[in-house]
Order: C-alpha cells, then structure tokens, then sequence
C-alpha cells in the first residue's frame, strides 16, 4: 500500500482506489466499511463520493500518460511490455468508453 499522496486530494481519492469489488453491491458494501472504519479517525464528508466517477476517469488516462511519457526509459518496456500491445489499448478504449457511460449517467441523473 502507497500512502505518499495521501492528502494531497479529496479524501474520497484515497479511499476509493482500496475497493476491490467488481460488483456494485460488493463495492457499495466496501465503500460503507471503508468510510466507517475512516470516521473512526476523522470526519468524511459524504459530497465527495460525487467526485469518485470523476477520479477514476482521471486516474484511467493520467496512468496510462504517466507510462507512455516515460517510455524512452530503458526500465519501462521491461516492467510494462504489454503497454506496446494492441490488445492493452483495445482494452483501454474500452474502459474509457464505459467511463463516459457512468460520467455521462451521472450527469443526466439515472446513476
């Protein structure tokens, strides 16, 4: 676990890249741990879970940028050979095209 950015954007930023669940309600139902066991330390405040959607659309293409940006270094295609992979890229757009779905549902208020 990296915890050097931690405070450095809405709490929500940290909390919502430790869920694992695939599912909604397996996610919801980690969320609602992970915000119980955060508030036992401090305050969470609840209109950042608005911003998670937003988050994780950034974080799918500032992490694929930060790789790309850093190709020309030799240590790069070694630790990520599949990022030269068609298929990678496939699966990206993919992603992306899904995210704009939720970010797009979001906005028209069926989310």
């Amino acid at each position: 676990m990296d915890f050097d950015d931690c405070l450095m954007a809405p709490a929500v930023q940290d909390i919502w890249m430790l869920l694992t669940g695939q599912e909604e309600g397996e996610w919801q139902m980690q969320l609602s741990e992970v915000i119980e066991g955060y508030e036992q330390h401090r305050d969470f405040d609840r209109s950042e879970l608005a911003l998670i959607e937003p988050l994780r659309a950034f974080r799918l293409i500032r992490h694929s940028a930060w790789l790309v940006a850093r190709w020309e270094d030799p240590a790069f295609p070694v630790a990520f050979p599949w990022l030269a992979d068609a298929g990678y890229w496939d699966d990206h757009i993919r992603q992306l095209e899904q995210q704009r779905r939720v970010l797009d549902a979001a906005v028209s208020g069926q989310a």
